[in-house]
């Protein structure tokens, strides 16, 4: 892997860097570090995205090479913002949530102010798994997960369409996922 170190905030070697859970990673604020990864660094990204939990020892098994480094190599890639945290999948169903819809959203006008504040409001709604904006004529899609269709509806009637820069909203309720992965395909050669 070969990346450029931000320079700015020198590292404080005098001690030990403080053993936590890493849930989330925040990237370095330092948008310079150019990451190129090598088979290696595939090789673990691979193996992370098909088991977060997995232990250092057995990674560094996988990927070919020792402990320190392959946790060297993990921690770079977190520096980085190539992995941007660690989650666990839960099957919604069983924890209540009977329904997965799509709402397709225009909204009045795409100025910058309106655009930010549909997208602040959106991170304000739990129901709301993901948003994604898009080009053509619906500017955003939303991934909804709600217990019934009545909290759904409830959600359309009493917050989304009553958002000022919302001008329609077209929904469709999913009947079942044939495939949900979230992960980046790895390419062959790359890892796979």
């Amino acid at each position: 892997m070969v990346y450029t170190p931000d320079v700015s905030r020198p590292i404080d070697r005098s001690r030990p860097a403080p053993r936590r859970p890493c849930l989330a990673v925040e990237p370095r604020a330092s948008a310079a570090l150019t990451f190129k990864p090598d088979e290696v660094d595939w090789k673990i990204l691979k193996e992370l995205q098909d088991d977060g939990r997995i232990t250092n020892v057995e990674l560094s098994r996988r990927a070919g090479i020792s402990a320190p480094p392959c946790l060297r190599r993990v921690r770079a890639l977190e520096e980085a913002g190539v992995i941007e945290g660690y989650r666990a999948l839960l099957d919604e169903k069983t924890l209540g949530y009977e329904l997965t819809a799509f709402a397709m959203v225009s909204l009045s006008s795409q100025s910058e102010a309106d655009l930010s504040a549909f997208e602040a409001a959106v991170a304000g709604w739990p129901i709301v798994r993901q948003c994604w904006m898009l080009s053509g004529d619906t500017d955003f899609v939303l991934i909804c997960v709600a217990r019934d269709l009545k909290s759904f509806q409830d959600f359309i009637i009493q917050s989304l369409t009553r958002h000022p820069s919302v001008a329609g909203v077209k929904t469709a309720l999913t009947i079942k996922a044939s495939k949900r992965e979230a992960m980046v395909p790895m390419e062959a050669g790359r890892g796979a």
